[in-house]
């Protein structure tokens, strides 16, 4: 079994009869979503709240009750990727450019855990390019700040164009190498006119269920299990 499918599959674990689920978007947390269809058919009743049109479409062809997030008022348990995860649990996402909607579903959720293979998890964060959502209406001059600032950003192409989130934002990938600072680092990119949202993700999740070559590891924030 794949190293994100056997952390995937994991997470669904931590579902109860009755919740509302935040689907989170990327490679592994397909599977997980797949084991929900699965589970779904024998009688499990949950509510999805997806984070991306392409979570949307997968949980639909699987039959997975859904609710917009305008529809509900808490959710009890998101289940998310990450592009990278620090020792102190961190990390970055938005790599799939679904980092706003991610987030707007991360803070109304009681609890969150990222599903990962092992190669996902780093000392410092920063080697992934951190995306940031910017408008599209003067996005060079966002480029231009963070060019000032060291952040060599590189704006997200697709197929020859500027990629479009479903938000209709513009990603900027700002390839640093290593953020020595992470909170410091979120609170300047929040200050920059035109920045929708970054993909840092800090004290976020509360669990980190990683899959190795034969088994999963659970990280706990403050703990390990």
């Amino acid at each position: 079994m794949l190293k994100k499918q056997l952390a995937g599959e994991k997470a669904v674990e931590f579902i109860e009869d009755g919740m509302v689920i935040g689907l989170g978007s990327g490679s592994t947390v397909f599977y997980t979503i797949q084991k929900i269809g699965e589970l779904v058919k024998k009688g499990l009743r949950i509510q999805g709240v997806p984070t991306s049109q392409e979570t949307t479409l997968l949980a639909q062809s699987l039959h997975i009750p859904l609710v917009s997030m305008d529809e509900i008022d808490e959710i009890d348990l998101t289940i998310d990727g990450a592009d990278e995860v620090d020792r102190n649990l961190q990390g970055i996402k938005g790599g799939g450019g679904a980092l706003l909607y991610e987030k707007i579903v991360a803070c109304a959720s009681r609890k969150i855990i990222w599903v990962v293979d092992e190669s996902k998890m780093v000392e410092l964060l920063g080697g992934f390019p951190l995306p940031i959502e910017v408008v599209p209406f003067g996005y060079k001059q966002v480029v231009r700040k963070m060019e000032e600032e060291g952040c060599h950003p590189v704006l997200r192409i697709r197929n020859g164009s500027p990629f479009q989130t479903d938000g209709g934002h513009y990603i900027v990938d700002l390839h640093m190498n290593k953020i020595e600072n992470p909170e410091k680092l979120a609170e300047k990119l929040q200050k920059v006119t035109g920045i929708v949202e970054n993909g840092l993700f800090l004290n976020c999740a509360d669990q980190v269920i990683i899959g190795g070559q034969d088994e999963v590891k659970i990280e706990t924030r403050g703990k390990n299990k």
